[in-house]
């Protein structure tokens, strides 16, 4: 059986009798259709009925075409007899002549959809009929070979194309094995290179099906397409036979005739999930055959080894290839909870919790190929529905089909291990909460520990501290010898601990930060292990102690030019009534002498010095602000003056 293909089967079609094609040839192609021969197939005929030989041209296209493969546009007369005759005789629609202007594109569409339909509703009812005569030959062949030589030919067949073979895949070893081909019934077994064939890698790797149109410019075969298209191959296909996820190969198909259309390559995948659902029953069906002998095999060759685990302390069980418990060991029961003689056949998996069977079932994977799984923890469900933690290790024997796995129970031991994570996390959430640096070294003086507070000091970021620099690179001038040597001595805060002092690190940018320090040293026993070391960034507070020891100067110089003003005034009350007395006695002498006594000079004097005071005290009652001026040597004297402010 062939599938018949209609090239240009959306926008062709034939005129009958030829007597109508140059009449009927313009409207064809202003409708955007091409012609065809009828003798080429096209899906669509317009027979003109209204032409000499239309009638008998009509009837013996449908005597030589199914009506599934052609539609028919007839052109009849104006009169509704003559439509009614067309359509008996085989049209499926008709037009007037007299409507071809305004009609004639509608009913040529109308009709050429048709057509289409009736081409794939025939495709998808010779697929099923496919289908369904290879779902007959799965069922029903027991020669595995013979059957699939049949799928691979039936399909070639069906897509009209040079060769079509089946391949199973061996990913591990970058291989496969040409288990059939469509073109020779005994070839089976044929070993290739998967690098050699860049569209089934591809295939494997999407799970989709790769389909290359043009051979000869794709560039997905790059090296190799020059030996493909040099045994006259133009397109070819790779389709994935996929059952529940794992892919078991691929029908690759050749075609030296064109490209695939879509429905071709799904055609083809549908026929590949059925044959890789078939390989999949015939490879259980062999599985269960021998299923008996091995088991029975297993057990008798494993029952030397019970000897040696009955007197292991750690658990352990033997499994066979599908996980099932072949032996358990009193240990193991005891662990458990289980009796070693009732286990034996249960599926050792079925033991984990639900949130340890994946890890469990990583574990068995790796164990069959080869690989030795150490101290793994799952969590496995007692008897006594208590969950237990075990660290298991397992490994295999005869090839990965014997599984050993030994395990201890470890639950209270993880307990404690959580618990102390969880110090350890809110230890270290405390250390990057806390407002001072806080940076430990160990004994070598690497960085151990960086908090946030000392990032935001220092400017490093702790990726550039912790196991990248030492205490050198942060405490400058040898502070760090000296902290270490004050550490060890009796004379600060007691041994290995040093009391707050002022000191200097060294920021990123070089900048030296005055902080508050104290440090500690870290014991093990009698020996140091590591050290601790606490500082506040002193900037901010010596930036404050400026500011206040400016501000107490002030308020003393304020308090001092207070008192003086409060003196002068005091002094210049205080000494003004004595002075007026002075000046006013003085005044009345003079006025009763003359200036001829010899007495009158002595009393002028008394009173133009008395004035003089005046005038001091004054300005000693006008002071306001404490100045100094030059005196003898380098002593210095109150200045009235300035502060009476009569000089500027």
């Amino acid at each position: 059986m062939s599938r018949k293909t209609h090239k240009g089967a959306v926008r062709t079609a034939g005129i009958l009798p030829e007597a109508a094609r140059e009449r009927l040839l313009p409207r064809l192609q202003k409708a955007g259709f091409q012609y065809r021969d009828i003798s080429q197939g096209p899906p669509v005929a317009v027979v003109d009925l209204t032409a000499d030989g239309g009638p008998e041209a009509l009837r013996t296209l449908r005597l030589a075409h199914d009506a599934r493969e052609l539609a028919v546009l007839a052109i009849v007369g104006d009169a509704h007899a003559d439509a009614e005759r067309g359509l008996k005789s085989g049209a499926d629609g008709f037009v007037a002549l007299g409507s071809l202007e305004r009609e004639f594109d509608l009913r040529l569409e109308a009709v050429r959809r048709l057509a289409v339909t009736r081409i794939d509703q025939a495709r998808r009812e010779q697929d099923l009929a496919v289908l369904l005569d290879l779902t007959a030959h799965y069922a029903a062949a027991l020669d595995v070979a013979t059957l699939l030589h049949d799928v691979t030919r039936q399909l070639a067949e069906e897509l009209s194309i040079d060769r079509c073979a089946l391949v199973l895949i061996d990913e591990e070893r970058d291989q496969g094995h040409i288990v059939a081909a469509s073109d020779d019934r005994a070839l089976h077994d044929v070993r290739i290179e998967l690098s050699r064939y860049p569209e089934i890698r591809e295939a494997l790797r999407t799970g989709e099906p790769v389909v290359v149109d043009d051979v000869a410019s794709h560039p997905l075969l790059g090296e190799v397409k020059e030996a493909v298209t040099s045994r006259g191959i133009s397109a070819l296909a790779a389709i994935p036979l996929t059952v529940q996820g794992k892919t078991l190969g691929v029908l690759l198909l050749r075609a030296s005739r064109g490209s695939f259309s879509p429905a071709e390559i799904n055609f083809a995948w549908t026929v590949a999930h059925a044959t890789a659902i078939a390989l999949r029953n015939a490879r259980m069906l062999e599985g269960l055959r021998g299923q008996a002998e091995k088991a029975e095999a297993q057990v008798a060759e494993l029952a030397r080894y019970e000897d040696f685990f009955q007197y292991s302390s750690d658990g352990m069980v033997i499994l066979d290839e599908s996980g099932a418990i072949v032996s358990l060991n009193p240990a193991g029961g005891q662990v458990l909870g289980l009796d070693p003689a009732r286990v034996r056949g249960r599926m050792f998996i079925a033991l984990a919790s639900p949130l340890s069977e994946g890890t469990l079932l990583e574990m068995l994977v790796c164990v069959r190929h080869g690989l030795v799984c150490r101290n793994v923890d799952i969590e496995m469900s007692a008897a006594d529905d208590k969950v237990l933690t075990l660290s298991v290790c397992g490994s295999s024997v005869k090839d990965g089909r014997v599984t050993i796995l030994s395990f201890r129970d470890v639950t209270a031991a993880r307990a404690t291990e959580r618990e102390l994570r969880k110090t350890t996390d809110f230890m270290e959430k405390l250390i990057n909460s806390s407002v001072d640096a806080i940076v430990a070294a160990d004994s070598d003086g690497t960085v151990i520990l960086f908090n946030r507070s000392a990032e935001q000091v220092l400017g490093y970021a702790r990726s550039e501290v912790i196991g990248q620099l030492g205490l050198r690179a942060l405490f400058p001038d040898g502070l760090a010898e000296q902290v270490m040597s004050l550490l060890r001595s009796e004379d600060h805060g007691g041994a290995g601990r040093l009391e707050p002092t002022r000191a200097e690190v060294m920021a990123k940018d070089g900048e030296r930060v005055p902080v508050l320090l104290s440090s500690a040293l870290i014991y093990e026993g009698e020996r140091a292990v590591a050290s601790v070391s606490v500082f506040s960034d002193l900037r901010e507070r010596n930036r404050l102690e400026a500011k206040l020891s400016k501000a107490e100067e002030k308020l003393a110089e304020a308090e001092k030019q207070a008192v003086i003003v409060e003196l002068a005034g005091t002094a210049a009350h205080e000494l003004n009534q004595p002075l007026t007395s002075v000046m006013g006695y003085a005044e009345l002498l003079k006025r009763r002498l003359k200036e001829e006594d010899a007495a009158w000079r002595p009393v002028d004097i008394i009173y133009r010095e008395a004035e003089r005071m005046a005038e001091i005290v004054r300005k000693i009652g006008k002071i306001t602000r404490y100045e100094t001026k030059a005196y003898v040597g380098n002593s210095r004297i109150f200045d009235l003056d300035k502060a009476a402010g009569d000089e500027e």
